[in-house]
């Protein structure tokens, strides 16, 4: 599976969370790709196994690298996002709205949310 080539926004969170989902599906479908990847007896000498398995390998790193990319991006984007938030917020204590705007921002950004995504 071919990641996305352009720049994700982590803007729309739940926009953000189903390009990664899409981007697990290599991931996810591992044991199907094995399967049809690696020759049964019949097709053995039809087809180059080693390179076919290669191949695979390098899909699957290249899938890791982009995820790893876009939440790395995703979670830079948030931290300035929270550290402006957390400024404005010093000058505007009494300011409710900006408050829920800042814990919506640091919600983004939760260790349990990057764990859940980047690859092992």
């Amino acid at each position: 599976m071919a990641a996305p080539s352009g720049a994700a926004s982590c803007e729309d969170f739940a926009e953000f969370q189903e390009l990664l989902r899409v981007m697990r599906t290599i991931d996810d479908r591992i044991v199907h790709e094995l399967n049809t990847t690696i020759p049964t007896a019949s097709f053995a000498g039809k087809i180059d196994a080693s390179q076919t398995c290669k191949e695979l390998y390098q899909s699957l790193m290249d899938a890791h690298t982009s995820r790893e990319r876009i939440i790395k991006n995703c979670i830079a984007q948030t931290s300035s996002v929270v550290k402006t938030l957390r400024e404005e917020r010093e000058k505007a204590q009494d300011d409710v709205a900006l408050l829920k705007q800042l814990r919506k921002e640091q919600t983004k950004s939760h260790p349990s949310f990057q764990r859940s995504y980047l690859p092992l």
